[in-house]
């Protein structure tokens, strides 16, 4: 038995036994759990895939005289403005507006994010509330990471323990949050990185929870909540693994000391825009369970093939199927081989746990006893009721 407060006396001293999860499942399978237990201190983990339920907190410092946002547009982009006089939240889906109001879809949050990250200049138009303590009208200038009080991402859903696997079963092309989806089963989508994610190698997150300490878009962030949409309840395998979307995080993380290798804009044909993530989660290894449950492989792990071409919440599947038949590239779908492709970045998610390991290893990066436990009893509710519909001219 190892505490967190053993792991990080270690980690201090340099001496802390660190691999990535991919090396563990290789240990594991040459020695067997115990032995392996016996020998590491901290696994890493890491996934590099689209988390389109993000955004960023900004924090301008004010004007003189002093302004009262109430309408911002950062290179375009619409901010939202709705609190405090300066403080700003770009999410990673907004569209752009042209300057006759259209929306340009090619260009959203995601980019600025990742723009501003990178130390680039934005293009910021401000129409404020004149008061009598902020009697400014507008305000027009050009913004960098270095000339805000504050830039933090704070994202309300991230790390889906699961996903789905997406099909187009109909006779036209569909554009989803996937991607094309291509007509009669012309191809098959997948979003998680299988068994190097974060999540699925500690299934009913025992080791995870809020403030736990975490690699966030190349710099340091924590967890801060569960995750929208968390839904711990999902069906699971005997090895508690769940079969499709289960749970998820809310985190957040200093924006100024992030690298934009890990934080990029990404744009979904006819769909819309989004923001590609690096995300790794260090896991100590305070008993041999935690091993068992790393040692997950993807042949372990199933995901629902759900068909798009059925425009309702609840869409049929066609059963489940295996990571490991995910990652070869191929699957079948009654009698018929479809081509399959991951939206997640196989070789980056590794390269996330490997710089974690990195961190870890020179003393850069200790771990955190988590403050309270995510939710593991958490319903998922939807808007089942039509209510009223309303007719636009």
């Amino acid at each position: 038995m190892r505490t967190i407060a053993d792991i990080n006396d270690k980690i201090s001293r340099r001496c802390a036994v660190v691999w990535t999860v991919e090396e563990l499942k290789a240990r594991v399978v040459e020695a067997g759990v115990t032995q392996a237990a016996t020998e590491v201190d901290v696994v890493t983990t890491g996934t590099f895939e689209p988390m389109e339920s993000s955004g960023a907190i900004l924090n301008l410092g004010h004007t003189d005289p002093p302004i009262k946002i109430r309408r911002c547009w950062l290179d375009g982009v619409p901010a939202y403005s709705g609190f405090g006089a300066v403080d700003l939240y770009i999410g990673a889906t907004q569209m752009a507006e042209s300057s006759d109001g259209e929306e340009m879809r090619e260009r959203g949050g995601g980019y600025v994010i990742q723009d501003l990250i990178a130390g680039k200049p934005i293009h910021l138009r401000a129409v404020g509330q004149v008061t009598d303590c902020y009697p400014r009208a507008s305000f027009e200038t050009t913004i960098t990471r270095d000339t805000i009080n504050q830039f933090y991402l704070f994202n309300p859903r991230n790390l889906y323990q699961n996903f789905i696997v997406g099909v187009n079963g109909g006779d036209r092309p569909l554009f989803t949050y996937l991607g094309p989806l291509q007509p009669r089963l012309g191809n098959a989508v997948y979003s998680n990185p299988g068994a190097i994610a974060p999540l699925f190698n500690d299934p009913d997150l025992n080791l995870i929870g809020i403030g736990t300490r975490i690699f966030l878009g190349g710099g340091i962030g924590y967890v801060a909540w569960e995750g929208t949409q968390h839904f711990p309840l999902q069906k699971r395998l005997p090895n508690r693994t769940p079969i499709g979307p289960a749970a998820t995080l809310a985190l957040i993380g200093n924006a100024k000391q992030m690298d934009a290798r890990w934080v990029r804009g990404c744009y979904f044909k006819s769909y819309g825009p989004s923001l590609m993530l690096g995300v790794g989660i260090p896991l100590p290894v305070l008993n041999e369970e935690v091993v068992a449950r790393c040692a997950v492989q993807d042949q372990d792990l199933v995901a629902p093939i759900v068909d798009f071409s059925i425009p309702r919440r609840v869409r049929p599947i066609f059963g489940l199927v295996s990571y490991a038949q995910l990652k070869s590239g191929r699957l079948a779908i009654d009698g018929k081989t479809v081509r399959v492709a991951p939206l997640a970045s196989i070789y980056l998610s590794r390269q996330v746990a490997i710089e974690l390991k990195q961190w870890i290893e020179a003393g850069k990066f200790l771990l955190s006893e988590p403050v309270a436990p995510i939710p593991a009893d958490q319903t998922f509710l939807s808007q089942d009721a039509w209510g009223a519909q309303i007719a636009i001219d």
